[in-house]
């Protein structure tokens, strides 16, 4: 008996390892290692859908001491702050507290030295004509400056008014451009329509009912608590390594890259928002309607602070659309995207970003759409590395 026991056990065991040797890797953690061979230092990825939730992760963390990235740690999330910033002007609108098509001057008189009438919306869907971000001779013209100046303090108006020395890039309403600026001063208008912080406006009507403990604004605090990976950026020539930029002031984008989260926040949030848990079906239905985002082949749209993204340019027609955002920031580059329901989702986080290549651009890229679709055409590699220039 002893020995028919030993001889079932072993033939168990043998029958396990079988299984083992021949289960295919996951998809998702193939494309991530492969990423992370095409230049990203380090990335996280977690997927949820109705069979439950996945995580992945490759590279480092830390190149110093060699610590792998933690998948529930947290990151810069960059212009997926947008999203948030746009429900929270949504829900003013739900409450009866502004007009979408109503000039920004009703709000904010005097902030802006533009005669011409900008709308809320025009500002949530970047059609406002606003610049892009502060004038160069307050931002960042050169590598070394994004070490060198990145404990440099803006307040929220001195922001604005950097920016908006500029002319308008065309009259609101006639074309389409990105605007961190146009956010910033939508995080303005949060608070003063609230009488709040936006941080607080936030916690109250985002991350508190949804439970988001690891989402918060950080405004001029500069470390990120818990961090998923060390955010890295090549900004010196060889023999110069990799720069630690994990510590940064992002202050100078309040509304449009400031907040700092998880994948597992991220997913959770996308799922409310496109579920109808955060919003009335109808301006839903409006955050969803998207104009066109150019040089895109018609396969980006913007809505309001919403990115839509078809994916037939990776794998091939008939491909899914994903809803969601992208985000890039010093250190950090994220992706979250979800279907139309937000039933199936998944967020990417990695290292570097300003500095990647074109290859590890198309890589991380690559391990968000893998979620959705199978990357099988001969030029989805380079259209995976247009989709994540393009929304830079």
């Amino acid at each position: 008996m002893r020995r028919l026991a030993v001889s079932a056990a072993c033939t168990v065991l043998l029958l396990a390892g079988a299984g083992t040797a021949a289960a295919e890797p996951d998809p998702r953690q193939a494309a991530l290692e492969s990423a992370v061979r095409a230049g990203n230092v380090g990335m996280i990825a977690i997927a949820a859908d109705p069979a439950g939730r996945w995580r992945g992760r490759a590279g480092v963390g830390d190149v110093v001491t060699g610590a792998k990235p933690d998948t529930g740690g947290r990151f810069r999330v960059g212009s997926v702050s947008k999203t948030f910033t746009a429900t929270l002007v949504l829900k003013l609108a739900a409450k009866g507290r502004l007009g979408l098509d109503d000039p920004i001057s009703k709000y904010l008189p005097g902030l802006l030295p533009y005669p011409e009438p900008i709308t809320v919306r025009q500002l949530l869907q970047h059609t406002s004509g606003m610049p892009r971000d502060v004038a160069p001779q307050y931002g960042w013209t050169t590598l070394p400056e994004v070490d060198t100046e990145r404990f440099v303090h803006f307040g929220e108006i001195e922001a604005i008014h950097d920016s908006t020395g500029q002319p308008l890039l065309f009259p609101p309403g006639t074309n389409w451009s990105y605007s961190n600026t146009g956010y910033n001063v939508l995080a303005l208008l949060v608070e003063k329509l609230t009488g709040r912080r936006f941080e607080q406006v936030l916690a109250d009507w985002i991350t508190g009912p949804l439970h988001l403990a690891d989402t918060f604004l950080p405004r001029d605090f500069p470390l990120v608590p818990d961090a998923a990976m060390r955010g890295y950026e090549q900004l010196y020539p060889a023999p110069h390594g990799l720069t630690d930029v994990t510590a940064y002031n992002l202050s100078r984008y309040v509304g449009a890259g400031n907040i700092i989260s998880s994948a597992t926040d991220l997913n959770r949030f996308f799922h409310a928002l496109l579920g109808g848990e955060l919003l009335p079906a109808g301006l839903l239905a409006q955050m969803k309607t998207t104009v066109p985002w150019p040089g895109t082949n018609g396969r980006i749209g913007y809505g309001l602070g919403l990115m839509h993204i078809s994916l037939d340019g990776v794998c091939g027609p008939g491909a899914p659309s994903v809803w969601g955002h992208a985000g890039d920031v010093p250190g950090y580059n994220t992706w979250s995207m979800s279907d139309e329901t937000g039933t199936r989702r998944i967020t990417v986080a990695s290292s570097p970003d300003v500095t990647a290549s074109a290859a590890a651009d198309a890589g991380r890229t690559l391990v968000m759409v893998t979620e959705f679709c199978t990357p099988d055409l001969p030029d989805a590699q380079a259209n995976a590395a247009r989709l994540q220039a393009a929304v830079r």
